[in-house]
């Protein structure tokens, strides 16, 4: 069993209508992991983690849209019913929320790029980070990508991530990759009792 602690982060990644299904870039099934990243939430929330939640929070002319020459439909628009977060989604009162992919000329999938996580995280003295929500593939990787090269001690949690699987193993391969740099890939039974 895993413990939280004051000096852990939890970084719940892009747990948005527009990911979720009947959004414009569904992840299949991405709502299904809501109620466990919930009760992950509030573990780290009774033990005093910092937790941060991560958007895409785009431009509606934004560069990875298909209309401006990108590879992804129209998603996560600022101020649009699909930039928020899901509804069922567990918004902690302490939670921090930042943006990413604010400017139209930048993509930015980790919840590093752009948004000072980094300086937040060191501000609060965090030594381990935890990360679940959307998409495994792309968006969770890049975060825990990044964490690691920050020298955070990095867990995903496999059963709280979900992907977009363009390719059928995509997730797989990004879980892969997350440990050969060194990250550590559980389920939330390790962290729940």
């Amino acid at each position: 069993m895993i413990d939280f602690q004051p000096t852990d982060g939890l970084i719940v990644v892009d747990i948005q209508r527009d990911f979720c299904p009947g959004g414009t870039l569904a992840v299949p099934q991405g709502d299904e992991i809501i109620d466990g990243v919930n009760r992950i939430i509030k573990k780290a929330e009774e033990a005093g983690s910092v937790i941060v939640y991560t958007r895409d929070w785009h431009p509606e002319n934004h560069l990875s849209f298909k209309a401006y020459g990108g590879i992804w439909p129209s998603h996560c628009v600022q101020w649009t019913p699909g930039a928020e977060f899901h509804p069922n989604l567990y918004l902690s009162e302490k939670g921090i929320i930042l943006d990413k992919g604010t400017h139209s000329e930048f993509e930015a999938y980790s919840g590093f790029q752009g948004t000072g996580l980094h300086q937040i995280l060191k501000d609060h003295g965090v030594n381990r980070v935890f990360v679940v929500g959307l998409a495994t593939d792309y968006c969770v990787k890049e975060t825990a990508v990044d964490a690691l090269r920050y020298r955070y001690e990095t867990f995903v949690v496999a059963d709280a991530v979900k992907g977009v699987n363009v390719n059928p193993d995509d997730s797989q391969k990004a879980l892969q990759h997350i440990k050969d740099m060194g990250g550590k890939v559980i389920l939330s039974q390790e962290l729940l009792p």
